[in-house]
């Protein structure tokens, strides 16, 4: 098996994740970690719902694929891969005019779609990465249109251009050790090529039978099928030998389709900030499931 673990490359402590993302795993990263396969530096690591990247920029694999579905977000990644510079004078030139009209101003440019179309690469990437630091509570939802549609957050001099943690980004893309793919699609794709000595990183939009948890990453959703259709392709990988590691809600529907002798599930504790139950939201119930003993 080739070598990819880091060792050739020092990790960057600044190597972190740049956006605020509901249900991202920072809080849940020492319970992922500790589950993580033995010699993890030796797999090609696969994230097909990366979201804010916390594991990924956490490990900083040398080889990996990482995916999202949301578009806006995977041009971000390859934004800073590529244009750091001028994604970081755009962030300032936003920082620059930050009030609540000028907020609402950027928020509603994709209600025109062929203005939309005309942005740059750049000037789309900043625009989520501005409205993600000054939105209420650093929400990505959108609408059955598919149009962001957040509040501002009237936050005291939010971190618009975190320039230290973009520019150590860009430079862990580019390291001459270090091979990224950003993909865009959907997350079978995406883990198609996984066998043995690759290991995969499930994090999707978390089960909710009564719709309280937020789910709106996207216009369509992600239902009952969708995580039928993801325990289809964790099934899939596991008997191409792919090692696998799958985060979702404890629910008995969870645990129903993951009952698998192969399978081991294991009840953890997360905190949550988000959630349209008030109720719901502190400290809650959560699953990790993988695929290996």
């Amino acid at each position: 098996m080739a070598d990819t673990t880091v060792s050739r490359r020092r990790k960057e402590p600044l190597v972190k994740p740049y956006l605020k993302w509901a249900g991202g795993k920072r809080q849940l990263l020492s319970e992922i970690k500790k589950r993580l396969p033995g010699r993890f530096g030796g797999f090609q690591y696969y994230e097909p719902f990366v979201g804010a990247g916390a594991l990924l920029f956490d490990q900083q694999p040398r080889r990996a694929v990482i995916n999202d579905n949301n578009e806006q977000l995977v041009l971000t990644y390859r934004v800073i891969r590529d244009h750091i510079d001028e994604l970081v004078a755009a962030l300032n030139m936003h920082k620059a005019h930050d009030n609540e009209i000028y907020y609402y101003q950027v928020r509603e440019q994709d209600r025109d779609g062929a203005a939309f179309a005309g942005l740059s690469d750049v000037q789309k990437a900043a625009r989520l990465i501005y409205l993600n630091k000054t939105c209420f509570n650093g929400l990505y939802r959108v609408n059955s249109q598919g149009l962001f549609n957040v509040p501002y957050g009237r936050y005291v001099n939010p971190t618009i251009c975190n320039e230290p943690v973009l520019r150590a980004i860009h430079r862990y893309f580019n390291h001459k050790n270090v091979e990224i793919e950003i993909l865009n699609g959907d997350f079978d794709v995406a883990v198609k090529t996984a066998k043995h000595g690759s290991f995969i990183y499930f994090d999707p939009p978390y089960h909710s039978p009564d719709n309280t948890n937020f789910t709106g990453y996207q216009a369509n959703g992600f239902g009952e099928n969708e995580q039928r259709r993801l325990r289809d392709v964790f099934v899939a990988r596991t008997n191409a030998g792919a090692k696998c590691l799958l985060s979702n809600s404890d629910t008995s529907f969870i645990r129903d389709i993951y009952d698998d002798s192969r399978f081991e599930i294991i009840a953890v504790k997360a905190r949550r900030a988000i959630n349209s139950d008030s109720a719901r939201r502190g400290e809650v119930n959560e699953v990790l499931i993988k695929n290996w003993k």
